[in-house]
């Protein structure tokens, strides 16, 4: 998936993860703007990437996006892309829990979500 909506990592580190991702035909609703699921996708991604640098990707243990939840607040342009900033929020031995600003190119506020990671292994 992560691919197929064009998703590139930005450089991140201990405290925050980023990544930027493009309003395209692969991520755009029926009507041009980003869709809904794209945004969510795009966080569950990030937190993901962000739980494997905080694990040391270490790989006898697995990532695993138990809840996503989101708030659509602003609708997005129709071009151009948008950039995801994850922030850990709680960073457990089992579970850890991010909040991810989606923003466009002008840095306006597009959504906000909250997903949850379960460490497995």
């Amino acid at each position: 998936m992560v691919g197929a909506m064009g998703v590139r990592f930005l450089p991140s580190d201990d405290e925050y993860a980023l990544a930027e991702m493009p309003i395209n035909d692969s991520t755009r609703q029926y009507f041009g703007i980003l869709h809904g699921g794209a945004s969510l996708a795009l966080a569950e991604t990030i937190a993901g990437a962000g739980s494997l640098h905080l694990i040391n990707y270490d790989m006898s243990k697995k990532v695993c996006g138990v809840q996503v939840s989101g708030n659509h607040i602003a609708m997005s342009a129709t071009e151009g892309k948008v950039f995801a900033k994850g922030t850990v929020i709680h960073c457990g031995r089992s579970s850890h829990i991010w909040n991810v600003d989606i923003v466009g190119e002008d840095g306006k506020l597009l959504s906000t979500e909250r997903v949850e990671n379960r460490i497995l292994g």
